[in-house]
């Protein structure tokens, strides 16, 4: 493993003998988790993430949680389970995570198959190994430890693992809705980030919202001969071209009408604190592999990863891809296309600018139409919050270090619902190394982040019990 060497700093005898004893079934236990192909955003998949809800839910009653039940949504079962014997003046604490994956492809891309997982020297190699099934199971692992040494916990957990983060987060938006009052809680903890570059633990406390939206261009009814037609019936490729290249201009600004007005200036201290980070541009643009880095003009990229908004085209397709030639005018063609926004950006505002100015730049002779296909609502979390310093105090008592304060690319749109809809600070303590492959072939968890993580939970609920979110107020 490159960069820092996390080691365990915390001892308890019981708990870490506990661990010891069952490490191996622990793994075992992890792989089981890891094989079932919970891809939401493909619906040949859907038993498949029912199953998993089902295995998971298992997991949690052995572990010792209660009131252990699938909840029905609009898309995939979520996984609800407590533990709220700690009294009225404990903090009551939710604990949320995502067990559905990314699709696996390319496939030819991975050392081995995606749904089978294997250890590769310090590595758990596998889909969802990271993002997040690993990260789910260190927490039921974590409750699973401490109810076996202890007898008890020192906080009151509710757990809440839902099937469709990587598809759409109204799902589960609409379920918390119709249950605020069931999940009163006084601090929400997401275990769906990692550390920063070098594998230094840090904590999140920014990330950006998304927009995904597809495309879908229509010309002919069926594809035409290109020789025949082709210079008096547009090209539906063409147009779709002409429409993503109008999307940003040569300096990586997004040309969307309105785009930015909701978009703050980065602050001398915001630029200051990137600055102040631990990171080596040349040295991140030799680890992604690519010939050189680009993005918004004027910005860092640290700046452009966690405070600057983008925008990219995901997929697209359309047309003969066959081997050797076919001349033909397509009848269609398509792209999905994601918007990464920071705070003060509304997702579905940004998607209205979005279709609106796609339908302005459209070229005539074709039908175009844009659906949205998920949004979610960028989100930040406070420093100085007791519940974001206990997170502190125990990464570094485990973990050997001071944590990082990062601010995140990527999105996770409960951390937003949990502050609008139950009114409750989010804590991202996340524990995946930085080159971990989410979302790409060769996913894979660090099995040290993995152990250490599980002690640093431990660890966290102690410090949460001796701190001020202790007041018993909002439970």
């Amino acid at each position: 493993m490159r960069g820092y060497h996390p080691r365990m700093t915390l001892t308890d005898t019981s708990f870490e003998q506990h661990l010891d004893a069952t490490r191996d079934a622990r793994i075992e236990s992890y792989k089981e988790f890891l094989r079932i192909p919970s891809i939401s955003t493909l619906t040949a998949h859907r038993d498949d993430c029912r199953a998993t809800a089902t295995w998971l839910a298992t997991a949690l009653e052995r572990a010792g949680a209660e009131h252990v039940a699938l909840e029905e949504t609009t898309g995939n079962p979520a996984v609800y389970a407590d533990w709220l014997h700690a009294g009225p003046d404990a903090p009551t604490v939710i604990v949320y995570g995502h067990y559905d994956v990314q699709p696996v492809d390319p496939l030819d891309l991975w050392t081995s198959p995606p749904f089978e997982p294997v250890i590769v020297g310090e590595r758990m190699l596998g889909r969802g190994s990271a993002d997040d099934k690993g990260q789910i199971h260190l927490h039921v692992m974590a409750l699973a430890a401490l109810l076996a040494t202890r007898g008890s916990l020192p906080i009151n957990v509710r757990y809440l693992f839902e099937g469709n983060e990587e598809d759409d987060a109204r799902h589960l938006r609409a379920w918390l809705e119709a249950n605020r009052e069931r999940m009163a809680a006084d601090v929400a903890v997401i275990s769906d980030t990692g550390f920063f570059e070098g594998n230094l633990p840090s904590i999140t406390v920014g990330l950006r919202g998304n927009m995904y939206a597809q495309i879908d261009v229509e010309g002919p009814p069926v594809d035409l001969h290109s020789g025949t037609y082709g210079g008096a019936v547009q090209n539906p490729v063409n147009a779709l071209a002409h429409i993503i290249a109008a999307l940003k201009d040569p300096d990586g600004r997004i040309r969307i009408p309105g785009f930015y007005d909701d978009v703050a200036d980065l602050t001398a201290a915001e630029r200051a604190a990137f600055g102040a980070l631990p990171f080596d541009e040349e040295t991140w643009r030799t680890q992604t592999g690519v010939p050189a880095l680009v993005g918004e003009a004027g910005f860092t990229c640290l700046e452009r990863r966690g405070a600057r908004p983008t925008f990219d085209v995901n997929g697209i397709w359309g047309g003969f891809q066959g081997e050797g030639s076919k001349t033909i005018i397509p009848a269609h063609a398509h792209a999905k296309v994601s918007s990464r926004l920071v705070p003060n950006q509304d997702p579905e505002r940004i998607y209205e600018q979005f279709k609106a100015y796609v339908a302005e730049v459209a070229p005539p002779g074709v039908t175009v139409t844009v659906d949205l296909l998920g949004a979610g609502s960028p989100c930040a979390m406070p420093l100085d919050h007791p519940a974001t310093q206990a997170a502190a105090r125990a990464l570094k008592a485990t973990f050997g270090r001071d944590p990082l304060y990062v601010r995140d690319g990527g999105s996770i749109p409960v951390a937003a619902d949990f502050g609008e809809l139950l009114e409750v600070p989010v804590v991202m303590l996340g524990f995946t190394p930085p080159d971990d492959n989410a979302h790409a072939p060769n996913e894979s968890m660090d099995l040290n982040n993995y152990e250490l993580g599980i002690r640093c939970v431990a660890r966290y609920w102690d410090e949460l019990a001796g701190s001020a979110v202790a007041d018993g107020t909002s439970h």
